[in-house]
């Protein structure tokens, strides 16, 4: 039986389970209940369990969700290892009025399935399950299945796989967090923006004084701190923080109008920024300010401000060191002084990018995957976005190709209400991931034979 018949032929089953792990709230952010996050643990290894695996182990970690590994051993001594991985938490829902059906009841749309989480990222866990149910337990390579359970929040597990390589030990990986540019077309993700903190501070009174007898020469912190932010774009909206690198963008990218839709940018309000998407979007650093502290406006009072306090999001070149980049910021922040005023500027977190090498074997066996899922020829793209854990797993398997895609599509809502999972690109996924262990294993053995 072909590979596309015998997915078709399991996907009731795979859309009946992600159905059941999908109304589990599994959010593993502090505020939230334990339980359900161990809810969705177990079922995750029961259904591994139903799909013909026999070791399941339970990774525990300080403030940190179980980790699921499971080992499923090669058919083979000669043939590779390849490691899944994914993560059955989830984000909060947010403002729940904003969703059209309660976020954690899963709800029939066109063509697919609602729920938080649902793309993000238990289609992918359910897209491992499905490859593992077409082979009968018994796929072409090794696997070792990696599936966190703390992913949305950050935990220990970030940092964890280089301390015990031997776990994580494998030829190739498929991180399936991310998924395609639009439905219907397949994509491997080759770049992954790094991301930093910065927090700028400005205090230049004691106390508030009346706008009215002391504006004008009194230090206004708010408009000093104003003045610096203004200065981190150029007219265009371009970053003008001088070193943070940007390349030109060869891979695919949105068109423009798709992006107004996908970012809900209002009617006649422009973009920032110069270029093509691709730039300003994946190699190209950005800033944005996240959160600022300032009297709201319902209770101004008419007063010059004393303190004002800004957070700043960066992005970066998936190459710049993020020490580096983020240095970079908080030199330029240190060397204003807006109205003559000394700015306080503390770094906060980094996390570094990551560009996988894409001329392997993995990768050759992948293209020839993703035309087999999507019947249609693959596209790189870059993702502004930042997933840790792979270079964590990098550095524990420094000679294994990353491959990341998986079922998500960037229409799918994730981290926004509704969020939703098309049952096509389900279906293209697993057939994809489980047609890439039949092509790279085929490659490893003719390698061997060389």
């Amino acid at each position: 039986m072909e590979l596309s018949e015998r997915v078709d032929g399991l996907m009731d089953g795979l859309v009946a389970d992600l159905e059941r792990l999908t109304a589990i709230p599994s959010i593993a952010f502090p505020g939230f209940p334990a339980e359900p996050v161990q809810q969705a643990h177990d079922l995750v290894v029961e259904l591994l369990h139903g799909a013909g695996v026999q070791r399941v182990e339970r990774l525990d970690l300080p403030g940190t969700a179980p980790v699921i590994v499971a080992e499923v051993p090669p058919p083979t001594p000669d043939a590779p290892t390849v490691l899944l991985y994914g993560h059955y938490d989830v984000q909060p829902p947010g403002d729940e009025s904003l969703w059209l059906s309660p976020p954690f009841e899963p709800t029939p749309v066109e063509g697919g399935l609602r729920a938080r989480g649902v793309a993000d990222d238990k289609a992918n866990v359910l897209v491992h399950l499905g490859v593992l149910r077409a082979y009968g337990g018994v796929p072409p390579v090794g696997l070792t299945i990696v599936l966190e359970g703390q992913e949305e929040y950050g935990s220990a597990f970030d940092d964890h796989p280089p301390t015990d390589p031997a776990r994580f030990a494998c030829d190739a990986m498929v991180v399936a967090d991310l998924g395609n540019l639009r439905p219907g077309s397949p994509t491997l993700t080759t770049g992954l923006r790094g991301a930093a903190e910065v927090v700028v501070e400005v205090r230049t009174l004691a106390e508030p004084r009346h706008s009215g007898e002391f504006g004008g020469a009194a230090p206004d912190a708010l408009l000093a701190l104003l003045k610096a932010l203004a200065t981190l774009h150029d007219v265009h909206g371009d970053v003008a923080v001088e070193g943070l690198r940007r390349d030109a963008w060869t891979g695919a990218g949105y068109t423009e109008d798709e992006f107004r839709a996908l970012a809900g940018v209002e009617d006649g309000v422009p973009l920032i920024g110069s270029g093509s998407l691709g730039e300003r979007l994946c190699s190209g650093p950005a800033i944005t300010v996240v959160g600022i502290d300032a009297p709201s406006v319902d209770h101004a009072a008419s007063a010059v401000v004393p303190y004002a306090r800004a957070k700043l999001n960066l992005r970066f070149h998936p190459e710049q060191d993020p020490r580096r980049a983020q240095d970079l910021l908080v030199t330029h922040l240190e060397s204003l002084r807006p109205f003559g005023i000394a700015l306080t500027v503390t770094p906060g977190d980094t996390g570094p990018g990551f560009e996988p090498a894409t001329d392997g074997p993995a990768y050759r066996a992948a293209l020839v995957a993703l035309r087999e899922g999507w019947g249609s020829e693959p596209s790189y793209v870059a993702s502004g976005g930042s997933i840790p854990l792979v270079n964590g797993l990098a550095r524990a398997a420094p000679d294994a190709e990353v491959l990341l895609f998986g079922a998500q599509d960037s229409m799918c809502n994730l981290h926004a209400p509704n969020e939703r999972v098309l049952f096509s690109e389900l279906r293209s996924a697993v057939i994809a991931e489980a047609a890439f262990l039949r092509e790279f294993a085929a490659s490893h053995r003719k390698g061997d034979a060389a």
